[in-house]
């Protein structure tokens, strides 16, 4: 028996076989569908949203082992960082340089997508793991059927970022973050249905984004990293148009000591009006708000779970 065992592992290991595992996922056939999951009801279930996927010992950001470790906890869209290589490959990177998050050093511009694929990831704490920088269209492709991914604005032209949407027919699970009309507008003109998390921090953007012509029904508004006084009129005319709001805790309740004091500033973000909670710390996050989710939810046809192959 132990032969039979031993022969057996053997096979599995040579032969590529992977395990199989359940992944919490988000997952829409078409652009309306990604509209109608993040169109304001107010009955909707909150949503948690990783910021650069996480950022817990062991899991580099924007990673796609962070990604699938995320999902193993809990339903999560994921806000990512495309950079340019030397050679015009976008890989993910938050900053502009490689000291921080890998092995390496200098820009992250200076490097060929052959040389940046020789250098590791570092977690959060510093400590360099197994594993490397993706690009985004493996990003894309590793994400379609099982979350939405929110490309921020770093380097990456405009025309690059429409062309590898368009190339990969991601409209249904890729939003864009932007920071005027202006720049949706731009990706109007070949996406029509392009989805977008818009900075929006004041009633005088909201009037500028109608103005513009920008459909609400295609839109989320960031409003913040924090609970004010403010938020309130933010929620009534925004929510009023249809839209979620969120909040971004990673610059500012991340930050907080305790578990137990993060905790009750990711429910209080809940309950002072926002949809979306975007979090270094999407899995805590998750735990966190248990308590305040809703029993019934229109919306909880969306949430999901599916079996895949661990690839890492």
């Amino acid at each position: 028996m132990i032969r039979f065992i031993t022969a057996l592992f053997f096979i599995l290991l040579t032969t590529g076989v992977k395990a199989q595992q359940t992944l919490h996922v988000l997952a829409f056939k078409s652009p309306k569908e990604l509209h109608q999951f993040f169109r304001w009801t107010g009955k909707d279930i909150p949503i948690v949203s990783g910021h650069r996927g996480g950022m817990i010992k062991g899991f580099p950001e924007n990673s796609l082992a962070t990604f699938e470790n995320t999902l193993k906890h809990t339903p999560a869209f994921f806000e990512i960082d495309p950079r340019l290589t030397k050679d015009s490959v976008i890989v993910l990177m938050h900053d502009a340089t490689l000291d921080r998050t890998t092995n390496g050093t200098g820009k992250v511009g200076d490097y060929t997508w052959e040389e940046l694929k020789k250098l590791r990831l570092k977690d959060p704490e510093g400590n360099v793991t197994e594993h490397r920088i993706p690009t985004l269209a493996e990003t894309i492709e590793w994400a379609r059927g099982k979350t939405v991914l929110n490309l921020d604005k770093k380097d990456v032209p405009f025309p690059m970022i429409a062309d590898i949407i368009r190339k990969h027919k991601a409209e249904a699970f890729v939003m864009l973050t932007v920071h005027s009309p202006a720049e949706a507008a731009y990706y109007l003109k070949g996406h029509k249905n392009q989805m977008f998390s818009a900075h929006m921090l004041t009633p005088q953007v909201v009037a500028d984004y109608e103005k513009a012509g920008i459909p609400f029904s295609q839109l989320i508004a960031y409003i913040g990293p924090r609970i004010k006084p403010e938020n309130k009129e933010m929620y009534k005319l925004l929510n009023a148009k249809g839209v979620m709001c969120m909040i971004s805790s990673a610059p500012s309740y991340d930050k907080l000591k305790t578990p137990a004091e993060r905790a009750e500033a990711y429910r209080n973000v809940f309950a002072d009006g926002a949809s979306i909670l975007e979090s270094d710390l999407p899995i805590e996050t998750a735990e966190a708000i248990q308590s305040v989710l809703p029993a019934k939810s229109a919306k909880a046809v969306y949430f999901k779970k599916a079996t895949f192959s661990d690839r890492f």
